[in-house]
């Protein structure tokens, strides 16, 4: 059977002080796969993007910062993710640079910039708390990492870096 995965970017935007990332709490709709979670922001991508297109355009929409600098930190597989069991395949990124003033809500949840080394105390995806250190570490390269799920939770975590 071909492996046919939701493609999607999350990215992180780092404040200013490079000490904080603005995250949105998935709080305002009650059939939101994520409600209660705290999460990087972004999307599926549109049969006519590449990643970065779709990672620009959606913290546009969903933050209202135009993208100036953002670096590719890794990519995710991610398999049998969520209620729905769906199979992911993700481009995280970290954006470095930008323009404007961040939206205080979207559609999901408000939007509010949070401390990079408190993430941890945050709710989200349980497999979030793998990858994140990666996101914000010094590293220049890039983590490839791949992580099947069982509904909500993670079963396991490899990743490399190249």
């Amino acid at each position: 059977m071909p492996y046919t995965p939701i493609v999607g970017t999350l990215g992180y935007i780092l404040s200013p002080d490079r000490r904080r990332t603005l995250l949105v709490h998935r709080s305002f709709r009650e059939d939101d796969d994520q409600l209660g979670k705290y999460n990087g922001v972004g999307g599926k991508m549109r049969p006519d993007e590449d990643v970065a297109t779709c990672m620009s355009r959606e913290i546009l929409e969903e933050t209202g910062l135009v993208v100036k600098q953002m670096r590719l930190r890794g990519t995710i597989n991610w398999t049998g993710f969520g209620p729905k069991g769906e199979d992911w395949l993700g481009f995280i990124f970290l954006i470095e640079e930008y323009e404007g003033t961040p939206f205080e809500k979207n559609e999901e949840g408000p939007l509010l910039w949070h401390p990079i080394d408190r993430l941890h105390e945050l709710p989200m995806w349980e497999g979030d708390r793998y990858f994140l250190p990666l996101v914000f570490d010094e590293d220049p390269r890039a983590f490839h990492g791949y992580m099947p799920y069982d509904g909500e939770r993670p079963l396991s975590w490899n990743h490399v870096r190249i």
